[in-house]
């Protein structure tokens, strides 16, 4: 199956939600991996195996995966003959337990799974290494009945170390020594045992200094009655560290030998894992496992979309009456929802997957999927929407054979309709001598006329509401849809008379081709130029020709010709012929003068003034006039 395919149809988004319920990475790379197969009698075992997996899922809810997760990077170490720590030898252990578990969980199976109880006969055991590490380590730590040698050792070290702590105590409570000691108590410092001293005291106090506080103040002093006891300590130390790594290399060495039978062990566990992930997600979908037919015979009932929330179910069937589907009706319909959700659920069923339909659902396997959807237009290599598009159907066709499934969204569109329509009926002619099933969706009414006079064609229309203008995504087999776009036009209030032309044009393609009346066309309008000299600013005083009054300018619409003068506290508008300039602001003004307040009465500008500096005053009167007027709009 060609990965353009797969990402066409989502399949690789719809693994990705299936991937979610995998418990390890053994189960995700398995699944990941997998791809659709046109093997039926594969096809029909993976789908025994998540039918099997489901119904031990409803019935048990819970399948014991334990310390699968663990191993991933265990493995690796194993086979690189890196000693294992410790902690991880009891992860091993932790899957060897789990392991023998799900082993005995699966073989107990047998009734609701024969098929996957078998696979548990492939696991191993490991107990007699599982009881080693068990009894050697606990807790991340290696015990001391893990060998008799670091037994001995480890009751020397605690000897040792209850000398040395009895030898720090006498020297914390001598009174000779009470002066110098920074804090009371025994420390540990590079693990060797100290005591706390003064630093001004490091001299006074026989002994090592092991280390210093971080101001300086304290010094970490090993005292010289306990220095030969700490240093045989550290002999014992260093015994007991190498009998540790023997116990770990021992148990280590145990591992890497059955380390085949592990490996073999964790395939089988992430087929498991893989599976169940199957059925969890058919307990998500509510998934059923379709009848699986090898001869192209597809019917589908009440199948839905497995991306698509409320996706509206679909009933559909191709390769018993007919061999060609043409699928037409208005844009956002579901045209392509209806190609998607075929193409996806034919590979889901090719990988095992439960499909969201009715029990009575027959898929059928297919050698190739071929799909071209959407756009393709390719801006780097320059290729257009309908280049785009053959250079796709060119090479499915170089492919496709009798057992293959095409699906064309939108058909020879993109180019010259009465090109593109003649284009995709010998496509699709090609198509059915090579014996593919098709299924395509089309607006071209030649396409429509080729299906319904073709014998093995069949057309299908998605309905449409004409009340709500909106499309109800079902598909009606045995019907021609419309684009209805002249109804839509009309619900949309396009006027009348363009919608009579559309009509005739429709079946009558002689069009109008009268010139248009040049007494409709926008005259271009010469405005004259105003001359610099003539241009008024804010401030400048001039005289109004027409009532002989003197204002100031507060605006100039160069385009129109227009002046904005203040007279007497009133803005009005003059005609710039009108207005005769009699001084410049730039000229009346000192540079910086703030223009503005020439057109604020001094009332007002008093007022403001007045507030800005906060005068009681003027709020008093402010609140004075907003307590009349809230009293006068209340009437009283």
């Amino acid at each position: 199956m060609n990965e353009q395919t797969l990402e066409k149809l989502q399949y690789n988004d719809l693994i990705q939600r299936v991937e979610r319920y995998c418990i390890s990475g053994f189960g995700r790379h398995l699944l990941r991996n997998q791809r659709p197969t046109s093997h039926l009698q594969t096809v029909k075992k993976r789908l025994q195996e998540t039918s099997e997996a489901r119904a031990i899922l409803d019935a048990t809810s819970h399948v014991p995966f334990i310390g699968v997760s663990a191993m991933e990077p265990l493995i690796g170490k194993i086979s690189r003959g890196i000693q294992l720590e410790a902690s991880e030898l009891e992860a091993v252990a932790e899957f060897f337990r789990g392991a023998r578990k799900l082993k005995r969980f699966m073989a107990e199976q047998a009734f609701f799974a024969p098929l996957l109880s078998l696979y548990a006969g492939e696991m191993s055991e490991w107990r007699s290494i599982e009881e080693d590490i068990v009894q050697a380590i606990r807790g991340g730590r290696v015990v001391d009945e893990a060998s008799k040698e670091l037994k001995r050792v480890r009751k020397q070290i605690d000897i040792l170390e209850g000398r040395i702590e009895e030898r720090l105590n006498k020297f914390l409570k001598s009174a000779a020594n009470r002066e110098a000691i920074q804090d009371g108590f025994v420390t540990k410092k590079q693990d060797r045992f100290t005591i706390p001293i003064k630093a001004s005291y490091k001299h006074k106090v026989a002994g090592a200094i092991i280390d210093t506080s971080s101001r300086g103040t304290t010094v970490f002093i090993e005292p010289e009655a306990v220095a030969k006891l700490n240093a045989e300590l550290v002999v014992r130390r260093t015994e007991e560290a190498v009998e540790i790594y023997q116990v770990l290399a021992t148990l280590t060495g145990m591992v890497a030998e059955v380390l085949p039978t592990i490996e073999a062990t964790l395939d089988v566990i992430a087929q498991y894992d893989m599976v169940f992930a199957k059925g969890k997600y058919s307990q998500t979908i509510d998934g059923i496992a379709p009848r699986v037919n090898g001869v192209g015979r597809i019917r589908l009932k009440q199948v839905r979309h497995p991306l698509l929330e409320g996706a509206v179910p679909l009933d559909f069937s191709l390769g018993e009456t007919y061999r060609g589907l043409i699928i037409t009706g208005p844009n956002a319909g579901g045209k392509t929802v209806v190609l998607k959700t075929i193409g996806l659920l034919s590979l889901m069923t090719m990988s095992g997957l439960h499909i969201p339909a009715h029990s009575d659902t027959d898929i059928s396997t297919f050698d190739d999927v071929f799909v071209d959807i959407g756009d393709n237009q390719d801006m780097g290599s320059a290729l257009s929407t309908f280049s785009a598009h053959m250079h796709n159907v060119a090479s499915i066709m170089q492919k496709a054979g009798k057992r293959s499934l095409l699906l064309f969204d939108e058909i020879g569109s993109g180019t010259e309709p009465n090109e593109g329509a003649a284009l995709a009926i010998a496509i699709l002619e090609e198509a059915y001598k090579r014996g593919c099933l098709v299924v395509a969706s089309t607006h071209y009414g030649e396409i429509k006329a080729y299906s319904e006079t073709h014998p093995d064609f069949m057309n299908a229309a998605m309905q449409f509401d004409p009340d709500t203008l909106e499309p109800k995504y079902r598909l009606l087999i045995g019907q021609s849809g419309d684009s209805n776009a002249l109804f839509i036009a009309r619900k949309m209030k396009l006027p009348e008379s363009i919608l009579k032309q559309a009509a005739r044009y429709m079946h009558d393609k002689t069009y109008d081709q009268s010139l248009l009346d040049t007494t409709r066309l926008t005259q271009e309008v010469v405005r004259p130029v105003v001359e610099p000299d003539q241009v008024l600013s804010k401030g400048d005083r001039v005289r109004l020709l027409d009532t002989d009054q003197v204002g100031l300018v507060y605006a100039m619409d160069e385009s129109l010709r227009q002046v904005t003068v203040y007279v007497d506290g009133v803005f009005s508008e003059h005609p710039l012929r009108r207005v005769r300039r009699e001084a410049k602001a730039l000229d009346l003004y000192p540079a910086g003068y703030d223009l503005e307040t020439l057109f604020v009465d001094y009332r007002d500008r008093k007022e403001a003034h007045d507030f800005a500096r906060g005068s009681k005053k003027a709020l008093r009167r402010v609140e004075k006039e907003i307590r009349a007027r809230q009293r006068a709009e209340r009437g009283e």
